[in-house]
């Protein structure tokens, strides 16, 4: 399962769970995107376990509080569990390698706003007032963020064609 994916799953699984079903759930997950769902669901809280980092160590506190983590643990948890030194060394690398690689590729992920192209601006005609008619019935405060992005690529490649 890719990352997309797995975030992609676990986001329609928490919109199912608190908006069709209603039920009282307790959902853990590494994905920090989910803590967006909180400003958009009325009954959703994030909830973390307590930190305290000193010297390069960390220290988990057995104390749940308020809101999400704010940042990922894995390594430090994968040193805890005693993986060798090099196995956590090396995965500090490759997370500083992909996290680098990441924000290139958000960067690239903003073409996704950028002006029109000489075929957006040859569109069929009546699809642009399919377009407006389709934006018109969108609840921008009932639409998840990933809903939005969604619809935006989605219309974008209705006026492409």
């Amino acid at each position: 399962t890719s990352t997309y994916d797995g975030v992609s799953i676990a986001w329609a699984v928490t919109e199912y769970l608190h908006d069709a079903i209603g039920c009282r759930t307790l959902f853990a997950t590494h994905y920090h995107e989910l803590c967006a769902l909180a400003e958009t669901r009325e009954r959703l809280r994030n909830l973390s376990v307590s930190v305290r980092e000193a010297g390069g160590t960390i220290v988990f506190m057995r104390q749940v509080v308020e809101g999400g983590a704010n940042r990922s643990y894995g390594i430090d948890v994968a040193r805890l569990a005693g993986l060798p030194r090099t196995v956590v060394s090396r995965a500090r690398q490759i997370l500083t390698t992909l996290e680098a690689d990441a924000r290139l590729d958000h960067g690239k992920q903003l073409a996704l706003f950028a002006g029109p192209t000489a075929a957006a601006e040859q569109t069929e005609p009546g699809a642009e007032d399919a377009v407006l008619e389709r934006l018109r019935q969108v609840d921008p405060h009932r639409t998840t963020p990933l809903e939005a992005l969604t619809l935006l690529a989605e219309l974008r490649e209705q006026l492409a064609h």
